[in-house]
């Protein structure tokens, strides 16, 4: 992963008004959880400069540097909450990191490939995960892990304990749970009448790739 560096400053603004006038201002409001004296450091950031920073990054978990006048922090982004309506960041969360120290997160698994059993066999593609907890070192954290299913044929799954990540990942995800399955046309539950797809899983029909989705909160 590429370094990804971000100025950050002390934040003595706090409440809901001093708040809305920081964004104004073009800042960000964050706080950064302190790992060795505990508690939680309120900053601010440069709207600009962040937005910048995490140009081509779709993982909100990400190992950065904040830059605190000249003091480096290295922390992982936690939680980035945007703005309903405009989609702009709002609030930032980080927790502060040892680099030789081990984390837990979350990564996001995005399915590459067309199945030989949906190629071939006319089966349809089902992701059943569409994330997977791994422990790692900061530096080793991935923004999604890509898995290849052409391999996959006709009933057959792919359970986590399938997955090789290699050694700097340890998943953490319980290994038989069905990470995606190819399933036969006939198994697949057709849409109500009404159009609604009620509570039929998502499926990925052949010669469509499916894409992973990010709900940002507020």
């Amino acid at each position: 992963m590429d370094q990804i560096r971000i100025k950050a400053a002390p934040r003595t603004e706090q409440g809901t008004g001093a708040v809305r006038r920081l964004r104004r201002t073009g800042m960000i409001p964050g706080s950064v959880m302190k790992m060795k004296k505990g508690g939680t450091e309120l900053v601010k950031l440069p709207l600009h400069d962040f937005m910048l920073a995490m140009r081509g990054h779709t993982s909100k978990q990400l190992l950065v540097t904040l830059d605190m006048d000249g003091r480096e922090v290295p922390a992982l982004m936690r939680e980035v909450q945007n703005d309903v309506l405009a989609g702009t960041p709002i609030h930032v969360d980080f927790s502060e990191v040892a680099l030789s120290e081990k984390v837990r997160v979350t990564v996001p698994v995005r399915l590459v490939g067309e199945p030989v059993g949906v190629k071939l066999g006319g089966g349809v593609l089902e992701q059943v995960l569409r994330s997977i907890d791994v422990e790692c070192l900061p530096a080793d954290i991935a923004e999604k892990f890509e898995i290849d299913v052409s391999g996959l044929g006709l009933d057959q799954t792919l359970f986590v304990r399938d997955l090789q990540l290699g050694d700097n990942q340890t998943v953490v995800t319980r290994g038989e749970l069905a990470l995606a399955v190819v399933k036969a046309p006939d198994d697949v539950p057709a849409a109500s009448a009404g159009g609604e797809a009620g509570k039929a899983p998502e499926v990925i029909k052949k010669g469509k790739e499916d894409e992973a989705k990010a709900g940002d909160k507020k």
